[in-house]
């Protein structure tokens, strides 16, 4: 569903285009404060393999970074290609030999439910590591992101029961069954600016099936999945039916795509490694993918809109999770009518975003997730100044320390996904217009329409290219309502009902009727 960057303050004119930033104001807490210390025990910095946490087979580590200082928080074990063996051997053995996709759905959903309940017994330790390995703030972790875990488990732990097959009326005498079997051992790898909430989209389905998991979390932010997988062993899932590897792409997660055991792949990432990973799974065993990808999606505004009302929504739309999410709200299109009072306000709006310590109460955002990110938002700043536009705020560095950034905007900023906090705002004439400009990339991932006509909100809703369309509100991740992309934005859904389809078979069953002369 998501990803990451670092944004700067700012707004950058060119042409009849303003690209609107927002600026950042710190409040409490500067960057450059003493940053406070979690109330937190690192209990799992070790691969989960087959129910046991071991050290990785070549006995390397990584560090884990702390976004609001560089520093290290602990160091994690190195899974690559041998530990992926190991667990896939592991999963493997649990599909074709264990318990778990025998035992009844009930049974299955009793170990989900256990599960949920000890997420919720184990919130503060959750959230507090999420927020020091990954930078968001830690009221969101705690009071968003955290309870809807525990809710993903509790939706799907409530449909493994309720999985049935379909019995098809043939044209002759044959009695025709459809069953719906789990699809074997699921690869799974995660992004890290929503780890918590990537893990419970794909590990808690994947369960309720009756398959069994490899996941490979982000190098980035390995610690909450640990810890939450250590949960999921307390609540009696048998050993190895989820193995948790920590480890880089080009080594583990390259693996695990390639791996002839595995029967399905789950990925949510960038595009371009979106579509590495299709080409390895088509090299293995052209096992079936699910990809959650990128996006630069479209917020439009219309003249009818009320004004304060939208800037807000626009406001949370790009810059939640500091602007880390794939389906961010980052083009914002407004009528030209109120196109001027939005810009104003949508400036006075990001001058009170509070930037500080995720840790501190009241902070709006953290820092951006690491260095690589840091970097990579900054240049995209430069590049706009380069090829013509005004910065008029922003653009900088917050702080001497971490990885802080103000929102900014430019030109490359208006078609590129920056993963950062980066409002672009376009002004607009009529609904053909916005129409065509805001279907004019290569993605589809979601899309906003903020009008009070419900005419052209149904218009809008159906012209747009975008798996999700919301009108009128922003980022509403209910469990029970599907998420994924058109175009270059992904294959496949996840969440509702239609994450099941991604973990389980179709087969036919048809067997003779001998005696069938009452049919």
């Amino acid at each position: 569903m998501y990803k990451a960057r670092a944004l700067l303050p700012g707004t950058l004119l060119h042409g009849r285009h303003r690209f609107s930033t927002a600026p950042a104001v710190v409040t409490g807490a500067a960057p450059n404060d003493e940053p406070i210390q979690p109330c937190v025990e690192i209990k799992h910095t070790q691969l989960l393999i087959n129910g046991n946490f071991v050290d990785a087979a070549s006995g390397k580590t990584f560090s884990t970074l702390d976004p609001r200082t560089g520093e290290a928080i602990a160091r994690v074990a190195e899974g690559d290609a041998e530990d992926i063996n190991r667990a896939v051997a592991a999963a493997r053995r649990a599909f074709d030999e264990g318990p778990w996709p025998r035992m009844s759905a009930y049974e299955r959903c009793r170990v989900l439910l256990r599960f949920a309940d000890l997420i919720e017994s184990h919130a503060e330790e959750i959230a507090a590591l999420e927020t020091w390995d990954s930078g968001k703030p830690l009221e969101q972790a705690a009071g968003a992101e955290v309870p809807m875990v525990a809710r993903f488990v509790r939706y799907y732990a409530g449909w493994a029961d309720k999985i049935h097959g379909l019995v098809v009326p043939a044209d002759g005498p044959h009695h025709a069954q459809v069953l719906h079997e789990p699809i074997g051992v699921a690869g799974q790898i995660i992004p890290w600016n929503f780890p918590l909430l990537m893990f419970a989209w794909k590990v808690a389905p994947a369960l309720a099936c009756g398959n069994t998991v490899v996941l490979k979390t982000a190098e980035q932010t390995p610690l909450s999945a640990l810890y939450v997988a250590s949960l999921l062993h307390e609540a009696g899932v048998p050993e190895g039916v989820l193995n948790v590897i920590s480890g880089f792409g080009p080594t583990a997660g390259a693996a695990l795509c390639s791996h002839m055991d595995v029967d399905k792949l789950a990925f949510t990432g960038s595009t371009g490694t979106g579509k590495i990973i299709l080409e390895l799974a088509a090299r293995s065993n052209l096992k079936p993918v699910t990809l959650e990808l990128g996006g630069k999606s479209p917020f439009v505004v219309m003249d009818d809109a009320d004004v304060d009302q939208a800037v807000e929504l626009a406001h949370h739309a790009v810059f939640f999770n500091q602007g880390q999410c794939c389906c961010a709200g980052s083009r914002t299109f407004v009528h030209e009518r109120v196109y001027d009072e939005f810009v104003e306000k949508s400036k006075a709006r990001a001058l009170n975003r509070v930037v500080g310590d995720p840790f501190r109460k009241g902070v709006e955002q953290g820092p951006q997730i690491d260095g690589e990110q840091f970097k990579k938002i900054l240049q995209y700043v430069k590049s706009g100044v380069d090829t013509g536009a005004t910065l008029v705020a922003g653009g900088e560095r917050v702080g001497d320390r971490g990885f802080y950034v103000h929102p900014t905007d430019e030109m490359k900023i208006a078609q590129e996904e920056i993963f950062g906090p980066v409002q672009t705002i376009l002004k607009f004439r009529g609904v053909e217009e916005v129409m065509r400009r805001a279907n004019a990339t290569p993605y589809g991932l979601a899309a906003g329409v903020f009008t009070r006509s419900l005419d052209v909100a149904n218009t809008m809703a159906r012209a747009l290219r975008a798996g999700t369309v919301w009108i009128n509100c922003y980022d509403v991740f209910d469990a029970a309502i599907p998420f994924g992309g058109f175009k270059m934005s992904g294959v496949g859904r996840e969440k509702g009902p239609y994450g099941l389809r991604n973990y389980l078979q179709t087969k036919s069953v048809v067997t003779p009727i001998r005696d069938a002369a009452w049919l």
